[in-house]
C-alpha cells in the first residue's frame, strides 16, 4: 500500500500533520490518481485466482498472506471509489464474487471465522479483503491490521488451484440460484 510519504507534494511525511488535513490530501490524491500511478492498476495485487472483464480475486501474498492463509482480495478493475457507484448489476456481480471467494475459504482452508472489509482510502477501485481467521491467529479477536496479541500460529498453504476450483464453483452456484 502506498504510505503517506509518497503522497506528499515535496515527498515529506505527512503522518505528523492533523487527521482533517490528511485526509484530504489522501482524497485528492486518490481521486486524481492515473492509471499509470495506480497499484491496482500496474499490479494485479496479488496472485490472481478468478478474473473477469470487471474484476478478479486475488490471494494476498506476503507477511499477511503467510499469517492468514488464504486471505483473498475481490477488486475491481476499473476506478471506482465507492460501492454505490457500481451498477446494480455490477454491485451483485462484486457481492456474488466476494460471497464465492467466502464459501471457497470456507471450504478449503477451513477457519473458524471469516472477516470482509472494505476500505479503498489508498487506492481508487472498490475491492473487498475476504480474510480467514482463527481463534489462535496472532491477532484474533482483533483486526488483522490491529497490533498482534501472540505469536502467528504456522499453517498449512492450500494451493491457489484448489481455491481457484472452489470459487469457479461457487460462484457458479450462486449465479444459477444453487
Amino acid at each position: 500500500m502506498l504510505g503517506f510519504d509518497r503522497l506528499s507534494p515535496n515527498g515529506g511525511d505527512l503522518t505528523g500533520i492533523s487527521k482533517r488535513i490528511r485526509e484530504t490530501v489522501l482524497r485528492q490524491h486518490t481521486q486524481s490518481m492515473t492509471h499509470h500511478e495506480c497499484e491496482l492498476c500496474q499490479q494485479p495485487g496479488g496472485e490472481v485466482l478468478w478474473q473477469d472483464e470487471r474484476c478478479r480475486v486475488v490471494r494476498v501474498g506476503g507477511l499477511d498472506g503467510e499469517a492468514f492463509p488464504g486471505f483473498c482480495r475481490v477488486i475491481w478493475r476499473d476506478h471506482v471509489r465507492e460501492m454505490s457507484d457500481l451498477s446494480a448489476a455490477d454491485q451483485r456481480h462484486v457481492f456474488n464474487l466476494v460471497l464465492a471467494t467466502e464459501i471457497a475459504l470456507r471450504k478449503t482452508v477451513r477457519p473458524d471465522k471469516i472477516n470482509l472489509a472494505s476500505f479503498g482510502n489508498m487506492v481508487p477501485h472498490v475491492h473487498w479483503h475476504v480474510i480467514p481467521r482463527w481463534r489462535d491467529d496472532s491477532h484474533f479477536p482483533g483486526a488483522i491490521w490491529a497490533a498482534a496479541q501472540r505469536s502467528a500460529t504456522p499453517r498449512e498453504r492450500v494451493a491457489n488451484a484448489v481455491i481457484q476450483a472452489a470459487v469457479a464453483q461457487a460462484l457458479s452456484e450462486i449465479q444459477n440460484g444453487g
